[in-house]
């Protein structure tokens, strides 16, 4: 039995023109061009408005922070204590604490650190402190001595101001005292303090709740998932960080106490708390710290080559505890550009002083850790053509990450 032909297709048979090779017309192509063309000096335009306004709040935060430091300092600084305790009072959940409970412990564990460590520094300060008049005394004759050595470089700039028409005459500006200052500045001071701990306290004891909300509270499950990576990456990253650091410091603390004992300086508890307390501020603690040694030895010491050096061995422990101990413990997840550093060292140091000198890394660390999920801007390709916000790909990240969701 034969098989009748089956029907051809309809628009099918060799004169239909295939779909892989319809030839598109000059001027439809054209006007695809000049869609794209005009889609990507959109995207260019909006960008670039994107990065002005960016450009313009980093600027201008400054200014609101520091008017309004009174709210903005304890909030912050609250933020990064939650933070630091909050892997402690789970903890102490976990042993069956209430949360409440768990998390005031966790605060007066801190507070007790911070009180020990104040004690420590102060109550021997004090006892130098009736030696302040005669070490000031020997640091201007030694300075006066060095100077006379010197004397031919004075007599070079008063010929030059000679010759340049300069007076010497100076202006001398009234200040507050020291102790008007420090009247002025308790008030705000204690109620910082006091804003501080009660945020921190309850920010801690709602931490369970914040998270539940931040991760079940989203529509779609790629956002809760990134949720939680950001809350978990941010949260190990600081609180990791001001953990290592914090034994880090302690050590040289020990360290630097047992030199200053070791040289013969007075109250070496002091010394080593001191240097603890100032290599938390990354590059101008450390120069702080050998500047009080090279004051106090040159102020005690029978002559300024022997007084320098206490703050000489200091030098050579910093160098080898921030370019070989520190760098291999902390490893490359905390290595962060010192560009960065510094600038976010200048960028809080004159919002908030020497609370945002402390808190300038933490928070340096904390936005590190949350652009690293939601992404960087492209600041160096924008300049060369490329988007300011690059795509990223949520599915190839979790299967980097090995998420079981992916793999199912």
């Amino acid at each position: 039995m034969t098989k009748a032909p089956t029907p051809p297709v309809a628009g099918g048979g060799e004169d239909a023109p295939s779909s892989e090779h319809v030839e598109v017309s000059p001027a439809v192509r054209a006007m695809r061009t000049a869609r794209m063309t005009f889609a990507a000096q959109e995207l260019r335009l909006i960008s670039a408005l994107v990065l002005i306004l960016g450009l313009g709040l980093f600027l201008a935060l400054p200014f609101v922070l520091s008017i309004g430091s009174v709210v903005f300092l304890p909030l912050v600084t609250a933020l990064i204590l939650t933070i630091v305790l909050a892997p402690l009072a789970d903890k102490l959940a976990e042993w069956g604490l209430p949360n409440v409970l768990a998390s005031l412990t966790a605060l007066l564990v801190l507070l007790a650190g911070i009180v020990l460590a104040g004690l420590l520094i102060l109550q021997p300060a004090l006892a130098l402190f009736d030696t302040l008049p005669k070490i000031i005394d020997q640091i201007g004759q030694r300075f006066s001595e060095l100077r006379a050595q010197f004397s031919w470089l004075a007599a070079a700039n008063d010929r030059l101001a000679e010759l340049t028409g300069q007076s010497g005459n100076e202006v001398v500006v009234a200040t507050p005292s020291v102790l008007e200052q420090f009247a002025y500045a308790t008030p705000s001071v204690v109620l910082e303090t006091l804003l501080t701990l009660l945020m921190t306290f309850f920010l801690v004891e709602a931490r369970v709740r914040m998270r539940r909300r931040l991760m079940l509270e989203r529509a779609d499950l790629g956002a809760s998932l990134k949720a939680a990576r950001i809350v978990r990456d941010v949260q190990d990253r600081v609180a990791a960080y001001i953990l290592t650091v914090t034994w880090i410091n302690g050590c040289v603390g020990v360290i630097v106490g047992l030199g200053a004992w070791a040289f013969g300086l007075d109250a070496p508890v002091m010394w080593g708390g001191l240097a603890a307390l100032l290599n938390f501020l990354p590059y101008i603690g450390p120069l702080m710290m050998t500047a009080l040694l090279a004051l106090y030895g040159v102020g005690t010491a029978d002559t300024a080559w022997v007084g320098v050096i206490p703050a000489a061995a200091y030098l050579s422990l910093h160098a080898v505890e921030s370019n070989a101990f520190t760098p291999s413990i902390l490893g490359a997840r905390f290595t962060m550009n010192p560009v960065l550093i510094l600038i976010a060292l200048s960028y809080f140091s004159w919002i908030w002083g020497v609370f945002g000198a402390l808190l300038s890394v933490p928070i340096l660390l904390t936005l590190t850790a949350f652009f690293d999920h939601v992404g960087r801007p492209n600041l160096i390709g924008f300049i060369f053509g490329e988007p300011l916000f690059i795509e990223r790909d949520p599915e190839a990240e979790l299967r980097a990450e090995g998420s079981p969701a992916v793999a199912e």
